[in-house]
């Protein structure tokens, strides 16, 4: 079949002989929906849609965690040639309202009764008239959506199918609104083509099957994630969902996904739990042990081969194989993606068996540019280009792109969308990168993000922050010192390793603010940044250091959903200690908070 639209993977979806196309959870425990149910769920939204008089070109918001419900309203508006806008559960009232407001949502889909009270505040401000919402609430103002949904027939409807597959490719099928790490979100237009593209030809190598299982807990509202769900229905996988990050670990055991795809952040956490389970006596020195041994064979395991060596099977036996059950113990790929994996983080996951396919891409790409995969791999890179994508590098080192993944343009934005753009027609991705003599990629940062020092230096910080990171007892970092003398770092710590680590050495601590003041906590990361310092130009040293009593959430704003940092929110949080730090002499130091 030619796939050339959202419609044509729905539809290979739902004719594939009643085969179970989602699972989801609740008190009851595990449900699945067949193809059959999925077809009838799509068809009886779309329905309801034509019956409210929300037609082709209008938009539609979903506010929602992961649940099958999701994607079950995406499908009935891309197949309506509705525009859906997907809103993180994350965002405030604030923003939700801007998001409504500047696309014009006359429909909104909320999962619980704190996303209904959300857009309850604020309704008043946006053009929304109808609200959905998909859990059991007792509301004579809203509509519930599971009754609706219950009411559909499995018999093919003609009228939809026909309606169906009038979508063009170059329809628009989502505004995907950025997550305004360095400005203003703005709603990227994203075609049927530019999505359907990306889909077929991002995973072609990566031989998704019908006996797959991908747990999908990266947030709907994100492309990525809804990337890999189209994957899963255009291949026949089944999609587990995972509505909270704080089920993670229990939905990992209970459903054993084949594939896994995470942000960096989520194995950065697998590596500090297992790190902190070994503890500092015995288990720590078996730990370090296999790591050791592990560290002769991750060219092997780049290739895709297993290790056959006594030492490694003796140290997959008693290390490797205990954290891979962390993931469920069946995966069998192992994928990263958006924001840098860093190279130290890659080997060590290496060297137990584990290749993370690192990938690459931004939402106006569809998202994906690059990825590695098996027999195509190189550590620390982000893999070569996907078939369809073109790249090159401009002259100041910024990546840019061209292919059908590309997008539209920004919604009502004419001029940032020309500004988007070469002016033959390249987009430029704002990321720092090269490529090698074979190809791969490579990230060095964000052009925005780049610090110029009042020297005139210019200095990369997600290198920095991302060796920072590989101690476990570092959570997040923040480089600054954008037209400053010098940079330095502000370190918000792993608590729960380090409260563990003040304990066995004696530090005595009554809250997070003392123990962070602490001489012989300024002194651990003192030595920290010192020994990352050593692997630095000597204008890209870290000179001052802030150590800060609080985690980088998305909750408190530093992190955004997808687990990117926020560095403006981070300074502008901590002007007033930054500003007393760069007044005081600038050898390394800890500042006191």
């Amino acid at each position: 079949m030619d796939t050339r639209t959202l419609v044509d993977i729905f539809f290979a979806t739902v004719e594939r002989d009643d085969a179970h196309v989602g699972m989801f959870k609740d008190r009851k425990g595990w449900h699945t929906i067949s193809s059959r149910q999925y077809y009838a769920y799509v068809v009886r939204i779309a329905q309801a849609l034509k019956q409210w008089d929300i037609n082709k070109g209008e938009r539609f918001a979903i506010l929602s965690e992961n649940r099958p419900e999701w994607m079950i309203a995406d499908f009935a508006c891309v197949c309506s040639g509705i525009i859906d806008v997907p809103i993180y559960t994350t965002l405030t009232a604030d923003q939700t309202a801007y998001l409504l407001i500047n696309s014009g949502a006359r429909v909104a889909f909320v999962s619980t009764q704190e996303q209904l009270n959300k857009i309850r505040a604020i309704q008043g401000q946006t053009k929304v008239e109808k609200i959905v919402v998909m859990d059991d609430i007792t509301d004579p103002n809203v509509i519930p959506m599971w009754p609706m949904m219950d009411q559909a027939s499995q018999e093919r409807d003609t009228a939809f199918d026909e309606l169906a597959h009038t979508i063009q490719s170059d329809d628009i099928a989502t505004l995907i609104y950025t997550s305004g790490t360095t400005g203003t979100s703005k709603g990227v237009m994203l075609s049927h083509g530019n999505l359907t593209s990306n889909a077929v030809n991002s995973c072609e190598h990566f031989e998704w099957a019908a006996e797959d299982t991908y747990l999908s807990f990266l947030p709907l509202s994100h492309v990525t994630a809804r990337h890999l769900d189209y994957v899963c229905f255009l291949h026949g996988a089944t999609i587990a969902y995972c509505p909270y990050f704080d089920q993670l670990s229990q939905m990992l055991q209970e459903t054993k996904p084949t594939i896994i795809v995470a942000v960096p952040r989520v194995y950065e956490k697998v590596r500090q739990e297992a790190e902190r389970r070994a503890g500092q006596g015995i288990g720590r020195k078996i730990l370090d042990w296999a790591f050791r041994v592990g560290a002769r064979y991750t060219d092997e395991v780049a290739r895709g081969e297993k290790p056959k060596s006594i030492a490694w099977k003796v140290a997959n036996a008693l290390v490797y194989s205990r954290i891979r059950q962390g993931f469920g113990g069946r995966s069998r790929v192992y994928c990263s993606g958006g924001a840098p994996l860093g190279k130290e983080m890659a080997e060590w996951f290496g060297a137990m068996g584990v290749p993370i396919f690192e990938g690459y891409g931004l939402t106006e790409t569809s998202p994906v540019i690059s990825s590695n995969r098996r027999g195509r791999y190189k550590l620390g890179s982000v893999g070569k280009p996907v078939e369809s994508v073109q790249t090159k590098i401009a002259e100041d080192g910024e990546i840019l792109a061209k292919g059908p993944g590309v997008f539209k343009g920004y919604w009502g934005l004419p001029e940032e969308t020309r500004a988007a753009f070469t002016d033959d027609g390249w987009f430029k991705t704002g990321d720092i990168g090269e490529l090698d003599s074979e190809g791969f990629l490579h990230i060095t940062d964000r052009k925005k993000e780049l610090i110029k020092t009042s020297g005139g230096k210019f200095i990369a910080p997600q290198p920095i922050e991302n060796a920072l990171k590989n101690n476990v007892l570092v959570a997040q970092a923040a480089v600054i010192g954008d037209k400053r003398k010098f940079a330095s770092v502000i370190i918000s710590p792993n608590f729960p390793l380090l409260e563990d680590w003040a304990r066995a050495n004696n530090v005595p601590f009554a809250s997070r603010e003392v123990l962070v003041n602490q001489p012989k906590v300024r002194d651990l990361y003192r030595g920290i940044v010192e020994n990352v310092n050593q692997n630095l130009a000597h204008f890209e040293t870290i000179k001052k250091v802030l150590v800060v009593p609080d985690e980088f959430t998305i909750a408190t704003g530093e992190i955004t959903p997808t687990m990117k940092l926020k560095r403006r929110v981070v300074e502008a949080k901590y002007k007033e200690q930054i500003d007393q730090l760069y007044q005081e002499p600038h050898p390394v130091e800890i500042a006191p908070i």
